[in-house]
């Protein structure tokens, strides 16, 4: 059996809010507190905008 390629991301935004999002995300994600876009899709995997602090 193989392992799942998509992945989970903790992301930290510039005014220091972290976030969990999709690494495969379809639709774009902005800071829960500061509302500043932190990922966008692009195809297949996320772009990611901000800090990757963590993959889960």
């Amino acid at each position: 059996m193989s392992n799942p390629s998509s992945k989970f991301l903790r992301v930290k935004c510039s005014c220091g809010e972290e976030q969990v999002v999709f690494g495969k995300t379809a639709s774009r994600v902005k800071c829960g507190s500061c509302k500043k876009l932190i990922a966008k899709p692009s195809g297949g995997k996320t772009v990611v905008l901000a800090k990757v602090e963590e993959v889960l």
